[in-house]
């Protein structure tokens, strides 16, 4: 018997000296070896979709703040209000562009002879001569006046009322601008926005959903959108009441202000 159990606690002592190659040790909580099953939800399921609600993009606030006036330039000057609209987003920076913000100048035209107010900017040449409107309603009437006004754009009036390409390619190749994918650009804008929707209504006399729901962006983009201007050399608190038709005090006001001084660089929010 003796014998017999020390040969059993020889046999279970060489057993558990010897490799461990085939045993395998789970861990219930080992980080590093994590698997994670992702379930595709079935088709038929009843869980609930819920859907958020996005903000309109910059994009689609400018579209709604100068569709019908691009429509009415569509009835008055014969341009298509795709072509208008899309010129505008391009050209103004969405509005953000700082011609637009300072000069009410959506379209970045240059003063060529004009008598009106005019703002110096930087673009083909340091400090060139650009036009200077009351307000962007100005900027578009000067714009169609602009069009229809030289001989070298009377081909496009030729094509027919909603040809947006033909449009975007003619004015590329009348020399209103000097960037080659220009008119990729605009038939870009149009085609992803829809703006040949505008074109649309003009020549059906039809509103479309787009742009019943325009006031009810507009209304939104008033409450939240407030202007900004930074400060550069020679601004004062006074200057930029007169620029942006407001006061001082409400400047100051909006903008915490305990004196008249500013500094260039300087952030101010400029009152509605």
């Amino acid at each position: 018997m003796k014998f017999r159990y020390i040969v059993i606690l020889i046999v279970l002592s060489a057993l558990s000296c010897g490799p461990k190659k085939g045993i395998v040790t789970k861990k219930k909580n080992d980080s590093r070896n994590k698997t994670v099953v992702v379930k595709e939800r079935e088709k038929d399921s009843e869980t609930p979709i819920v859907k958020v609600n996005e903000a309109p993009s910059t994009v689609d606030v400018y579209i709604a703040l100068y569709a019908e006036i691009a429509k009415d330039k569509m009835r008055t000057h014969k341009i298509p209000a795709s072509i208008t609209l899309a010129q505008g987003v391009l050209e103004s920076g969405v509005g953000r562009g700082r011609l637009a913000i300072e000069a009410n100048n959506h379209f970045g035209i240059k003063c060529h002879g004009w008598k009106g107010a005019k703002i110096y900017h930087d673009d083909d040449r340091s400090q060139e001569c650009f036009r200077k409107y009351q307000r962007a309603e100005m900027s578009y009437e000067d714009h169609s006046e602009f069009l229809t006004g030289r001989s070298r754009y009377a081909s496009l009036f030729k094509l027919k009322p909603d040809d947006y390409k033909g449009w975007a390619k003619g004015l590329r190749a009348a020399g209103y601008a000097t960037d080659r994918k220009y008119p990729q650009k605009l038939i870009s804008l149009i085609e992803r926005y829809q703006l040949y929707k505008y074109d649309e209504e003009v020549l059906k006399g039809t509103v479309s959903e787009t742009a019943r729901k325009s006031t009810t962006i507009i209304e939104g983009h008033k409450k939240s959108v407030t202007k900004k201007h930074t400060v550069t050399k020679g601004d004062t608190l006074y200057s930029l009441s007169r620029l942006y038709k407001t006061t001082v005090d409400a400047i100051k006001a909006e903008n915490n202000l305990r004196s008249n001084n500013l500094t260039i660089g300087q952030q101010l929010i400029i009152p509605n």
